[in-house]
C-alpha cells in the first residue's frame, strides 16, 4: 500500500530495544508484521528517547548517517548500516510547522540516526528506501511535548508517519538486581499503561510519574516514556488517540516491550 494525500497515517509509539533486538526470536517479526500492515510511508519522522537537544533539532537531511550510542556490545552491531535517504521537505515542512507558532528550531546537519530510530526501522523498514528525518526532544514535560505532537500533526496528511520511540519501562540499574524474570515494577507499570491507553485516560497518563504504580521505578529518568507525548499529540486531531491499540505486547529482559498505534 501507498500513502496518498488524502489518507491519514497512523502515529505510533514503539518500545525500540537495543542493538541485540536482531537476534530476538519473536520480536523483529512482530516489528515487520506492524509495518506490513501499514500503508507504506513517504517519509518517517523519528522522535527518539536518545536524543534530547534544546532548542528543538533537526538531524542529517541530506546523506543521514548512523550514531552508535552503545558500548561494550560486540563489534557485529557496530557493523549494521541502515542507508536512508535523507528527507530535506520533510525537514522544511517541519521547521514551517514549528516556527509559525513560535517553537525555537535548530539544524545539526552532522547529527544522524541513534539506536532508538534505526535499530526499529532495520525490522519495520529493511530496504531503507524511505526518507527519514529524526528530530530531538527538547523537553521532557509532557504537556510540552504533546503540544509539539498536535503541531507536528498536518505532517500525517502528507503521507509522514510519526514514530516516537522510548521504551514502556526503562530502569537498567535496576534490573541488574532483579536476578532474571520481570521485576513487579515493570509489569505493574506496564498494566497501569495499558489500562490507561485502553480507558483513554490521558491526563493520567500525562500525570504519569505521580498516578501509576511504581512509576518512578519504571522510569528513574523519563525519556524513554516521553516519545509516548509526541505521539499522542499528533494524534489527537481526528479522533485518532480513541483509535489506539497495543500492537505489541509482553516483555523483554525485564522491561515492558508495549507498543501502541494512534489512528
Amino acid at each position: 500500500m501507498s500513502a496518498t494525500a488524502q489518507e491519514r497515517m497512523p502515529a505510533l509509539y514503539l518500545s525500540h530495544g537495543a542493538p541485540p533486538l536482531a537476534d530476538d526470536p519473536v520480536w523483529p517479526g512482530q516489528l515487520a508484521a506492524w509495518s506490513a500492515g501499514l500503508p507504506r510511508p513517504e517519509a518517517i519522522l523519528m522522535v527518539s528517547a536518545h536524543w534530547e537537544e534544546a532548542p528543538l533539532a533537526l538531524g542529517a537531511v541530506e546523506t543521514v548517517p548512523l550514531v552508535y550510542d552503545f558500548w561494550g556490545f560486540p563489534e557485529r552491531y557496530y557493523q549494521v548500516r541502515y542507508a536512508a535517504p535523507g528527507a530535506p521537505r520533510l525537514a522544511e515542512s517541519v521547521r514551517k510547522l514549528l516556527r509559525a507558532p513560535g517553537i525555537p528550531v535548530q539544524d545539526i546537519p552532522d547529527r544522524g540516526l541513534d539506536h532508538g530510530a534505526y535499530v526499529p526501522l532495520v525490522e519495520m523498514y529493511p530496504d531503507a528506501g524511505i526518507p527519514v528525518l529524526q528530530i530531538s526532544l527538547p523537553t521532557l514535560d509532557p504537556v510540552r511535548l504533546m503540544d509539539i505532537g498536535r503541531k507536528l500533526a498536518p505532517l500525517r496528511d502528507e503521507g509522514v508517519l510519526i514514530v516516537g520511540s522510548g521504551f514502556f519501562t526503562h530502569n537498567l540499574a535496576a534490573l541488574r538486581h532483579t536476578g532474571g524474570g520481570v521485576p513487579s515494577w515493570s509489569s505493574e507499570f506496564d498494566d497501569w499503561g495499558r489500562r490507561a491507553l485502553e480507558s483513554r485516560d490521558w491526563d493520567a497518563l500525562l500525570d504519569f510519574l505521580d498516578k501509576a504504580p511504581a512509576g518512578r521505578y519504571a522510569h528513574p529518568r523519563t525519556e524513554h516514556f516521553a516519545p509516548l507525548f509526541v505521539t499522542m499529540g499528533a494524534a489527537e486531531a481526528g479522533g485518532g488517540l480513541d483509535a489506539q491499540k497495543s500492537v505489541i505486547d509482553g516483555f523483554w529482559m525485564g522491561m515492558a516491550k508495549r507498543s501502541v498505534q494512534f489512528g
